[in-house]
């Protein structure tokens, strides 16, 4: 195992940082900061990420296939232009709960955009349960409910094979299974293959390396872990300098780099004073592993 490192590439705090994706035609990683109400682009070599900023909670970020991204914005599933700043509403779900918002998303190796909701918090991670669905939008525009009753629909990501989808309600403090059928994006017998452990915290965005195995960012547990799903078995634990880790994704020029990203929403000045990169963007480099580049969303 080479030697694992770990460095803070962007410092810009983010209220919830959320959603990286590596986007190799830019040479540049993707994210969001929920609170914050921006999509951010951070290349290496440029130092600061630029921002763009939006009118509501922004909780995910894609590519698109025909250029620029698509992002999950309030209750809506919207379309970015990067250059012109623009964004325009694609459909929107929840219409009956004004108090919801999308969480994490992405996009399936079908090209379809997988995203579920949540009620607003009152305090990070405290909110009114089971407010949440789960949804997908198709490259039609069409959109379909997979299930509701979620308290805090999180990370996401599908097995090489694409036979399985995997799925994390984070207050389930479990990362589930379904069976993926590619052809339709249907889904069906879950199960749970990891409970977290009391110091692992909450589960919160996922992503998979090329071996097949997971890597989920534990939200005020400080840490990325890596789970095989076959045995569900955690296999390794990398810690970071906050606690507050929220996200994951593999990029560089390679995908032999893994990103981080973290929040700092709920923490008092004293506690900031102690993890002053709180909301900061993390590289993870000597892991040994690569990952699967992001699926574009094809409508």
């Amino acid at each position: 195992m080479s030697s694992v490192r770990v460095e803070c590439v962007a410092e810009d705090r983010c209220g919830i940082g959320e959603s990286p994706v590596w986007d190799e035609k830019e040479g540049a990683l993707l994210y969001v900061d929920i609170t914050g109400r921006k999509v951010c682009r951070w290349s290496p070599g440029a130092g600061r990420a630029q921002a763009i900023p939006v009118d509501a909670p922004v909780s995910s970020v894609a590519l698109r296939k025909s250029g620029d991204y698509v992002i999950t914005l309030g209750t809506r599933f919207a379309a970015l232009k990067w250059k012109e700043e623009l964004v325009t509403t694609i459909t929107e779900v929840d219409k009956d709960k004004p108090n919801n918002r999308f969480n994490d998303g992405k996009v399936d190796p079908a090209g379809r955009y997988f995203a579920g909701t949540m009620a607003e918090e009152i305090r990070p991670a405290v909110l009114e349960r089971h407010q949440g669905s789960l949804y997908t939008l198709f490259s039609d525009l069409s959109v379909v409910k997979h299930f509701d009753q979620v308290d805090i629909s999180n990370g996401l990501d599908w097995s090489l094979d694409h036979k399985t989808f995997f799925y994390i309600d984070s207050l389930s403090y479990s990362v589930d299974a379904f069976d993926y059928d590619l052809q339709t994006g249907k889904i069906g017998n879950r199960r749970s293959i990891y409970k977290l452990e009391k110091e692992e915290s909450i589960p919160d965005g996922m992503c998979i390396d090329t071996e097949g195995k997971l890597w989920v960012a534990c939200y005020d547990g400080g840490r990325v872990i890596r789970l095989d799903p076959e045995t569900g078995k955690r296999l390794q634990t990398v810690k970071l300098p906050v606690d507050k880790t929220t996200s994951c994704c593999f990029g560089g020029r390679d995908y032999s780099e893994m990103y981080v990203t973290s929040a700092s929403n709920g923490m008092d000045k004293a506690w900031l004073s102690r993890q002053p990169q709180a909301g900061g963007i993390f590289k993870i480099t000597g892991l040994g592993v690569k990952g699967v580049p992001p699926y574009p969303f094809a409508g």
